[in-house]
């Protein structure tokens, strides 16, 4: 299958997301698909202006704000303190950031050949009780990637402008880890790790089954732009949420949770499935549990 390069949003100038993420080394998975970097100098430290990761813009917008955590002044950790790869995850395990240079992790089963664009309609992850409305989404004004409406915390945002789940590279997905009164579709995606399942339907009918590789927790300084959406010979999946320490200051998180999957399957959807195209998730997640 010929390699399809797809655009990713970024921006000029102050990031309204809060997402500035280093530039890491070209991963060995492919290149950095084009446009998805634009490149800042600022007193000389090049800085890459991600649009597709999400920060609120209002400082309450994902509150729960009494139940946080205040940041706490510490230093940054250097690269060095960073894992050499992406770690399992699951509960009890602490999520750490891998280097720049480490690859996406993928799981031990083969990947499934990679399927025609179809839209995907519902996300299902059984082990967090989702089952999710998907929505296109794009990019605002200011080319930052546009978030699911709060007023809808079950749903999650398939950014359309890059690859379909089921098709060659990775498909991107995001949604709000929490509310100002309640936990959201990705409130419990933290628990994820290796091995577990993931499945996206779609609208042709079919489901593309993802089996989980690994999980890890970025600073959003540091965000590593090229393992998530550098090209990808197979069907992958990312799913990011916030996570962290809440700054009370900013009225951000001040990580990413990023769960990477890949393809290992597919099957047609059910009947029930397949028609169950809108509606709110069956997300269990506590108020209280840590990933946007």
């Amino acid at each position: 299958m010929p390699q399809v390069y797809y655009q990713y949003p970024g921006q000029h100038g102050p990031d309204p997301w809060g997402q500035h993420g280093q530039q890491g080394q070209r991963s060995d998975r492919g290149q950095v698909m084009r446009g998805v970097l634009i490149l800042a100098a600022v007193a000389g430290v090049v800085t890459v202006v991600v649009g597709l990761l999400f920060m609120v813009n209002a400082p309450d917008e994902y509150g729960l704000a009494n139940s946080r955590t205040p940041l706490k002044l510490q230093a940054q950790p250097s690269t060095g303190g960073l894992a050499p790869s992406v770690g399992p995850g699951g509960l009890g395990q602490p999520l750490t950031q891998a280097v720049p240079s480490a690859p996406p992790p993928v799981p031990s089963l083969p990947p499934a050949p990679p399927m025609q664009p179809s839209s995907p309609k519902r996300l299902i992850i059984k082990k967090l009780g989702i089952n999710a409305p998907i929505k296109p989404v794009g990019t605002d004004k200011q080319g930052a990637i546009e978030t699911p409406p709060i007023n809808n915390p079950n749903l999650v945002g398939w950014y359309r402008y890059g690859p379909t789940a089921g098709q060659s590279g990775p498909a991107v997905m995001l949604g709000h880890k929490d509310t100002t009164s309640r936990a959201a579709v990705f409130s419990r995606l933290h628990e994820m790790q290796y091995g577990d399942t993931i499945e996206v339907t779609r609208m042709d009918g079919t489901v593309a089954i993802f089996t989980v590789g690994g999980i890890e927790q970025a600073d959003k300084q540091t965000f590593p732009t090229n393992r998530v959406y550098g090209n990808a010979d197979a069907a992958e999946l990312r799913l990011i949420t916030c996570g962290g320490t809440y700054n009370r200051v900013t009225g951000h998180y001040v990580d990413n949770v990023i769960v990477y999957a890949r393809m290992t399957g597919t099957r047609k959807a059910s009947s029930s499935t397949s028609s169950r195209s809108s509606g709110s998730s069956q997300s269990s997640g506590s108020s209280t549990a840590a990933s946007r």
